[in-house]
């Protein structure tokens, strides 16, 4: 698959790839701001490096929708030292594998290597971290691959469509209203000028974090980072301006009439995340009550509505706790034969009344609590998500300790916290719904379910 495609599909994974052992993290901050995060993992010789930028779709103001991620494909266009092409030419030569990937708060750049060949990936990340070449003609090639690349992701996939113009109508003025791929119209009229002044105000080492997980020792990670990364300048940042969303006074709906095969629901109520929780257990009640609700073929939705009432064919339940500014809890369902999208809200209401009436009883909790362990210890094993983990929580504004405390804090939320939240924010006055009426098809279109992570 094109690399280019997959830049945004890690996205969706989770977050946490911790046990309850501590994380046994090594940390150094560069005389320039950089900070680096080193986790030894000996078990095969390899190392994961990866560089998280703290910029991405939500940082972006109208008119440049997308530039971030746009930003992310001309960063493998060359330098004054490497020409287009190179980066990944002397990765592959070297054995190694390299990608990127654009979020909503975030951008990252990685390499997975042979351990020995460390060295390797600093260099060509420090050189494209100041030195980088923006072109006119590179750019107008590019500009081809990420509007083919919004075509395939959204534009033709009527559920992701769908989202997008669900996201465009539940959030009125934070910027998780926008599409990590930018809108169309922005798209077609970026210039290298916006692209280079992006650059210059977010690519700096004072606003990334090196992360390294692998066969290495700390202190010969660091003394790299020193000869690679210290020569470079910082930037003088400038704080974002707050970007508070505006309390929503009562339900949203719309429909969307799209070429699609099967009707679809999506339902999302505006939830605190970690980072700003008015009480931080607020943030992990939700992060259980998905689980009550998703937690596998055994949880709520899966056992009542699929293959309980059958009324639909697909559901799910999702939050993410760790974005920077605060999220949707999200409930997704296709409807099974015969039955309508109405029957589903419906349905999916009553599920969240029962948790607001009654506490979640003890082995449904246990239950719950045991899969969150089960697959943190699981994720462990991948020196990838790891590594992925502990940029991911530095670069929205958590520390990475948070992945630390993960599994204890879940293991502490009590059903009564489960049943507060759920009358606290799962609310009429919280909701936006969104309904997708099919339309015959005319042409070519993908169907798969969306998730939150990629807007």
């Amino acid at each position: 698959m094109n690399k280019r495609l997959l830049c945004a599909a890690l996205l969706w994974l989770p977050v946490f790839a911790s046990s309850a052992a501590p994380t046994k993290v090594s940390e150094h901050v560069l005389g320039n701001g950089l900070k680096v995060l080193v986790k030894e993992d000996h078990r095969s010789p390899i190392a994961v490096s990866q560089v998280w930028y703290k910029v991405g779709s939500s940082y972006e103001p109208g008119g440049i929708t997308g530039i971030s991620h746009m930003l992310e494909h001309m960063m493998f266009k060359g330098t004054d030292k490497h020409a287009a092409g190179e980066f990944s030419r002397i990765v592959a030569e070297n054995g190694g594998e390299e990608n990127a990937f654009t979020g909503t708060d975030y951008t990252a750049y990685f390499q997975t290597m042979e351990a020995s060949r460390l060295a390797v990936s600093f260099e060509l990340e420090a050189d494209r971290m100041r030195n980088l070449h923006l072109l006119p003609e590179e750019l107008k090639k590019e500009l081809q691959v990420v509007t083919e690349e919004r075509r395939m992701r959204t534009d033709d996939n009527p559920q992701a469509k769908m989202q997008e113009h669900f996201n465009a109508m539940a959030y009125t003025n934070s910027p998780y209203k926008n599409p990590v791929i930018g809108w169309p119209s922005d798209i077609e009229n970026y210039k290298v000028e916006d692209l280079q002044a992006w650059y210059q105000r977010w690519y700096a080492p004072n606003n990334a974090t090196l992360v390294v997980v692998g066969d290495v020792e700390p202190k010969a990670v660091f003394a790299l980072a020193e000869k690679y990364f210290a020569p470079l300048k910082p930037s003088d940042l400038k704080p974002l301006k707050p970007q508070s969303e505006v309390e929503q006074q009562g339900v949203r709906k719309m429909t969307i009439k799209l070429p699609a095969k099967l009707p679809y629901l999506v339902m999302g109520y505006k939830v605190p995340v970690l980072k700003a929780a008015e009480h931080e257990w607020e943030a992990y009640a939700l992060e259980v009550l998905a689980g009550v609700l998703d937690g596998g073929s055994s949880a709520r939705l899966e056992s009542g509505l699929v293959r309980g009432k059958q009324i639909a064919v697909s559901v799910g339940a999702s939050y993410s706790l760790t974005s920077r500014l605060p999220e949707l809890f999200t409930l997704e369902a296709t409807p099974a034969e015969g039955k309508t999208v109405w029957n589903l809200e419906s349905a999916l209401k009553d599920e969240i009344t029962k948790l607001q009436i009654s506490l979640v009883d003890k082995d449904e909790l246990q239950r719950i609590k045991a899969q969150v362990l089960a697959k943190a210890v699981y994720e462990r094993d991948s020196g990838f998500y790891q590594a992925m983990q502990l940029g991911m929580l530095e670069t929205v504004g958590l520390s990475w300790k948070v992945a630390d405390e993960y599994v204890e804090k879940v293991n502490q939320v009590t059903a009564e916290q489960v049943r507060d939240v759920a009358r606290k924010y799962l609310i009429e006055d919280k909701l936006s719904v969104a309904y997708l009426e099919p339309l015959p098809i005319t042409g070519n279109i993908t169907e798969t379910k969306t998730t939150k992570g990629v807007r």
